[in-house]
């Protein structure tokens, strides 16, 4: 059955996902971009096996994702896609889905990575993009069976905490950065609670977990070449940054007293439920 590592984009879900990649697919715990590929983005090309024509994503996501788990193994898969309903096709079921990580980051953190990432020319237009319900993250090359649904920040985050359907882990971007040997040790109890894993937790391989997929190890990696997800800016087709800011992107320095006034104002309610500053 599947696990999913779910999030908005730009939200520490690729840190989530080399982490457990170290820690489930090495012998030592030390990362290797290669182990990346055993928890695939989803939906993906291969996973839905054939091309497809625009906007009928939906079509496939049972099929796909019961093909998926044919050898009843557990299988993790990261999205980016909400939970929800197209018409009668859910994005996932009970039957297929054995529990959800859910990885959530303040906002107003979120919206400078996703400025750099999406080349947004002003942080309005970027809030434009967290609000908008009806946001598809596309492939350039007209992949449709690449095509996530992942509304708004808002929704996205809402959908996959509120639902009952599942068992789920809430993971809050800050926990990690903040106190990363207690979050990600909760972590792995809860994968190992619902995989009846052996419980005890392997304390060499995660060290080695933790120290090769921070930040800074990561941002290394990238810069050697040895990490092949960032993509090409659509003004001058020169790769992103895809570690852009990390720890360091604290939104009381890098955001306008204007754009703090409209986030503050528009996720009140979200801000307190998180237990974000407002």
């Amino acid at each position: 059955m599947i696990i999913w590592i779910a999030s908005y984009p730009k939200s520490g879900n690729t840190w989530v996902r080399a982490f457990l990649s170290a820690y489930y697919f090495t012998e030592d715990g030390i990362y290797n971009p290669k182990q990346l590929e055993q928890i695939p983005d989803y939906p993906n090309a291969k996973i839905i096996g054939k091309n497809i024509e625009e906007n009928t994503i939906h079509l496939y996501w049972k099929e796909s994702q019961e093909r998926f788990i044919k050898d009843n193994k557990i299988r993790f898969l990261k999205t980016h896609n909400a939970l929800l309903n197209i018409g009668k096709y859910s994005f996932t079921t009970p039957k297929v889905t054995k529990g959800v990580i859910y990885i959530v980051r303040d906002p107003r953190n979120v919206i400078t990575s996703l400025k750099n990432h999406m080349d947004f020319q002003s942080y309005d237009e970027a809030l434009n993009f967290m609000q908008d319900k009806n946001i598809i993250l596309t492939n350039k090359n007209k992949i449709f069976s690449r095509n996530q649904f992942i509304s708004s920040w808002q929704i996205n985050y809402s959908s996959w905490t509120k639902t009952s359907n599942f068992k789920k882990f809430l993971l809050r971007y800050e926990d990690m950065v903040s106190k990363p040997n207690m979050t990600f040790k909760q972590l792995i109890l809860f994968i190992n609670t619902l995989t009846n894993h052996e419980k005890k937790i392997n304390e060499e391989k995660f060290k080695n977990a933790l120290a090769s997929t921070n930040f800074e190890s990561m941002k290394k990696t990238e810069k050697a070449g040895e990490f092949n997800e960032n993509v090409n800016s659509p003004l001058n087709n020169s790769k992103r940054e895809f570690f852009y800011l990390g720890p360091e992107n604290n939104w009381k320095k890098l955001l306008d007293d204007k754009i703090i006034s409209k986030m503050n104002q528009y996720f009140m309610n979200d801000l307190k439920l998180l237990r974000y500053e407002t």
